[in-house]
């Protein structure tokens, strides 16, 4: 039997491999299409078993965003992500530069505790995070929620940023301290650039906590005006009957601002995750 060409067996491999990334990528953008084709089709409020849209219309988003009120939802999810990630982001890379770069009693303790209540059920948290809230009177305000999820999203941040402080070598502080530069110009100007990378990673995951969070949100929020987009999707599933092209075009207005919160923070992202993944 004749060995079949080297170069044959290469363009069936290429083949192969492109035919695994196709099937790959079809399976993980397919929900984002049938969610887009069904916020532009009139066919979503009888039944979503179309994959092609039956009739180009924007109803469903003008009901959403202008009847709904859906657009004062979207501004109170921007408010609470964007405090929540400035506030996790300062408070994480104090913690992290105190636990990475000084020596004290209990250093490990803490870090073990840090991590320990990461792995606590949120389901657990409501009802004392709720009486907190009460006693604080801060119920029904976007800044008491933000603080909450500041505290959720502060174990991991604070983890993370620990290892991007430690990989920046203590010379560095060291030359800078010689050169005479205060202990503020040093942490601004020299630390901080170093671990702006690490603070974007944890950025996207304290945005990603506050913007899909619904628990905390619908327990916390009483009034109607200071729902956030994932409280406010809930009006759109009744008792008896659901309606698909208003879920679906809230959903699609829910993605875009994680979308191009995204696409600004790609290249930290990208170098985040690489200075992470190596020491020293």
């Amino acid at each position: 039997m004749r060995a079949r060409p080297r170069g044959a067996r290469g363009a069936a491999a290429a083949a192969a491999r492109w035919a695994a990334v196709a099937a790959l990528l079809a399976f993980t953008l397919f929900p984002a299409y049938f969610m887009v084709v069904s916020a532009v089709s009139e066919r979503p409020r009888t039944g979503t078993d179309s994959l092609l849209p039956t009739s180009f219309t924007l109803e469903n988003f003008r009901h959403v965003l202008q009847e709904a009120g859906f657009l004062g939802y979207l501004g109170n999810s921007l408010a609470v992500a964007g405090l929540t990630v400035a506030g996790s982001s300062l408070l994480a890379l104090l913690a992290a530069v105190a636990v990475a770069r000084f020596r004290f009693r209990l250093r490990t303790t803490v870090l073990v505790m840090v991590l320990t209540v990461q792995m606590v059920p949120l389901e657990a948290l409501v009802i004392p995070l709720f009486l907190q809230v009460r006693d604080l009177r801060m119920l029904n305000s976007l800044l008491g929620l933000s603080v909450v999820y500041i505290a959720l999203a502060l174990p991991f941040a604070i983890w993370m940023l620990r290892g991007f402080v430690a990989a920046v070598p203590a010379e560095v502080e060291e030359a800078a301290y010689i050169d005479g530069a205060s202990w503020g110009r040093m942490f601004w100007s020299v630390l901080f650039p170093l671990v702006a990378p690490g603070l974007v990673a944890t950025g996207i995951f304290s945005f990603i906590t506050a913007w899909n969070e619904f628990i905390l949100a619908l327990t916390f929020m009483n009034e109607a005006d200071r729902y956030t987009v994932a409280v406010g999707l809930r009006q759109f599933f009744g008792q008896y009957t659901t309606d698909w092209g208003a879920v679906m075009a809230a959903s699609t207005v829910i993605t875009l601002p994680v979308m191009v919160f995204f696409l600004i923070v790609q290249r930290g992202l990208v170098a985040g995750l690489v200075q992470g993944a190596v020491k020293g």
